[in-house]
């Protein structure tokens, strides 16, 4: 299982505001990889905390549950993506060149942090209720910033869709769907699988290229 941009997550590890204790850092960085790797009914405490390098029962200090684990990731992992999205909508050009940025780190970010991305993205049936529903908010606000921006296009006279809210499904599945297969191997790197998937999703809005 390859390595994630975990520490993007929660920065302690590299000078961030985050003061967790560092044995619950090990924690999240083997619950990430086990649930990746299993899914998350098939791994179990021991599993996590075999990953972390501690015993099952110091697993308990920090959380009280491989759900509350889950928990903390997707909403995180989908706390970030949001991040990501926020600052590409509300950046410099006009809503071409915005959302042109926009797909290009979306799905840069979903290849690179492709481990945490398939966790927070296809183990959302496991979560909570209550958990579930903190994370389908930052999930609705992402769909809404993506939402937005192809307005501001339409409005320009630069998109033409015929509806907004299911074309900005598509452009946020496009993206997600890179961490289902993007491997180490894969022929592309990140930042050049943005730049196409960029141009697919112009012309997929109707963007004069």
């Amino acid at each position: 299982m390859t390595s994630t941009p975990i520490a993007d997550l929660w920065p302690a590890q590299s000078g961030g505001a985050d003061a967790r204790p560092e044995a619950a850092y090990r924690l999240l960085r083997a619950a990430v990889e086990s649930f990746a790797e299993r899914g998350f009914h098939a791994t179990t405490t021991r599993d996590i905390a075999t990953g972390a390098g501690m015993s099952p029962a110091a697993l308990y200090i920090h959380y009280p549950s491989k759900a509350a684990l889950l928990a903390e990731i997707s909403r995180a992992g989908h706390a970030a993506t949001l991040e990501l999205v926020r600052a590409a909508a509300a950046g410099e050009g006009d809503p071409v060149a915005r959302m042109r940025h926009l797909v290009e780190e979306f799905t840069a970010w979903h290849a690179r942090a492709r481990t945490v991305a398939r966790v927070v993205n296809y183990e959302l049936h496991a979560l909570p209720q209550d958990d579930y529903a903190v994370v389908a908010a930052l999930r609705l606000d992402i769909e809404r910033e993506v939402a937005a921006l192809i307005e501001a296009g339409l409005a320009a006279g630069a998109f033409a869709v015929a509806e907004v809210r299911t074309a900005a499904r598509a452009v946020t599945s496009l993206g997600i769907d890179v961490s289902r297969w993007y491997t180490d191997r894969s022929s592309e790197t990140p930042e050049e699988l943005g730049r196409r998937y960029g141009e697919l999703v112009l012309r997929m809005l109707g963007a004069a290229l």
